[in-house]
């Protein structure tokens, strides 16, 4: 094999496109890693970036997306890490092993930065992969890094989620299935908004304490509260922003902590001062996570058997349909396009 298909972004000013191309097989260097894509998948920030909407500084002509899984087929020189044939996936940042995020893992994110996984082969530097879990499918593993580490990273934001907390998250996107999976996991209440009657079947039936339809419910925030005894809850999640983060505060308890995850209603909005201080909040943002923390959720997931909740697979000449499916805002879990079987 010398070729390979390889997803382009190509932005002309007037438009930002994606274009399926013929490239030569990339080869490792002396630390690099060549890896056989099996499944990536979307994230709002992905479509966001096709739209001409992603204000963050983008590679020239890179491959998109952040997500993926796949086999080992070659490695350079110098690994020491991970070995020919083992099953992978790659961190959203490449260089960010462990602690705090910093400013200079910015140039190191997988799909935007640096080329993703959008390709039927890719290569990384060995210090960004993590091994897979073997009960675990590419396509179920494809869906990982970026939504389930940060969901991971945000519910342990602040301080650590304890048994008894109870957690507010909102839709029925990966984050938040992830979100939901998790703090189930650590014995939290977990409460849900979403906009249709159908999702609050779908999120009760995953394990949510209670849902409310913000298409029938509005006033969503109200109902939060009213669900909490009038306390609100522990920690929000909040993957919306300008539509939704006034009533996360208002769903969130004194001294209680809103996680702003995402931008899917815009980067505008404004939260009062005064709500913030009268109650003692905690507004944060949450960047995904380090190698480490990706790692240990691994071994959470592995130790509780949790399975990430596929909503469709697309076959790779079929990816913008993918695309697609994701910014009609209807899905249930991850969308993944399937590069190989």
């Amino acid at each position: 094999m010398t070729q390979m298909k390889a997803v382009r972004i190509v932005n002309t000013g007037d438009k930002v496109t994606a274009e399926l191309r013929d490239e030569p097989l990339p080869s490792p260097g002396p630390r690099d890693v060549l890896i056989k894509v099996y499944a990536t998948s979307l994230n709002y920030r992905d479509t966001a970036l096709l739209r001409g909407e992603y204000r963050a500084t983008t590679k020239e002509n890179g491959i998109p997306v952040s997500d993926g899984a796949g086999e080992v087929i070659a490695v350079g020189k110098d690994v020491a890490r991970i070995t020919k044939g083992d099953r992978v996936a790659v961190g959203c940042t490449t260089n960010w092993i462990a602690g705090p995020y910093t400013p200079e893992y910015r140039s190191s994110s997988v799909g935007f930065t640096v080329d993703g996984l959008l390709a039927e082969c890719v290569i990384f530097n060995e210090d960004a992969l993590v091994r897979i879990p073997d009960y675990m499918s590419y396509v179920e593993a494809a869906s990982l890094p970026c939504a389930a580490v940060t969901a991971w990273t945000a519910l342990n934001k602040v301080e650590p989620l304890q048994p008894g907390h109870t957690v507010l998250i909102q839709g029925t996107g990966g984050v938040s299935l992830f979100a939901l999976q998790f703090a189930k996991i650590f014995g939290a209440r977990v409460l849900a908004i979403t906009s249709s009657d159908e999702k609050v079947v779908k999120l009760k039936e995953l394990g949510a304490d209670a849902v409310v339809n913000y298409s029938t419910t509005p006033d969503w925030d109200r109902e939060i509260l009213a669900l909490t005894g009038g306390k609100g809850v522990d920690k929000v999640l909040d993957i919306a922003g300008e539509k939704t983060i006034v009533k996360s505060a208002a769903s969130t308890k004194i001294t209680g902590a809103v996680i702003l995850i995402g931008f899917a209603s815009g980067f505008g909005g404004g939260l009062p001062p005064i709500d913030v201080l009268v109650r003692s909040l905690t507004v944060t943002g949450s960047t995904v996570g380090s190698r480490i923390d990706f790692e240990a959720m691994l071994q959470a997931m592995e130790r509780h058997q949790v399975r990430p909740i596929i909503d469709q697979v697309y076959p790779f000449a079929e990816f913008r349909e993918a695309y697609k499916r994701l910014e009609g805002g209807q899905q249930v879990g991850k969308v993944i396009i399937e590069i190989a079987k």
